[in-house]
């Protein structure tokens, strides 16, 4: 009988799969702002501020919803 042999698959970001929950969309620091839709409603792009730590000189950073850092929280009411 012949071995078979597994194919491994090789991800360049390691972090590729792990951010699927911790979107800035659902974080308890994360405060939108503003949205863009399209002609039907539908919502494209989703930009808010991220409250996590104190603001700069420039304020809070900007952030798209689909945005993910390591420190995410989940906001219970958002889900």
């Amino acid at each position: 009988m012949a071995k078979e042999k597994k194919k491994q698959v090789i991800v360049d970001d390691p972090w590729a799969y792990r951010s699927e929950g911790m979107r800035c969309g659902t974080c308890m620091w994360y405060v939108k702002k503003m949205a863009k839709e399209t002609e039907t409603g539908e919502v494209i792009m989703e930009i808010g501020r991220c409250r996590r730590h104190a603001p700069s000189m420039n304020g809070y950073p900007v952030v798209y919803s689909d945005d993910w850092c390591g420190d995410h929280k989940l906001n219970e009411n958002a889900l």
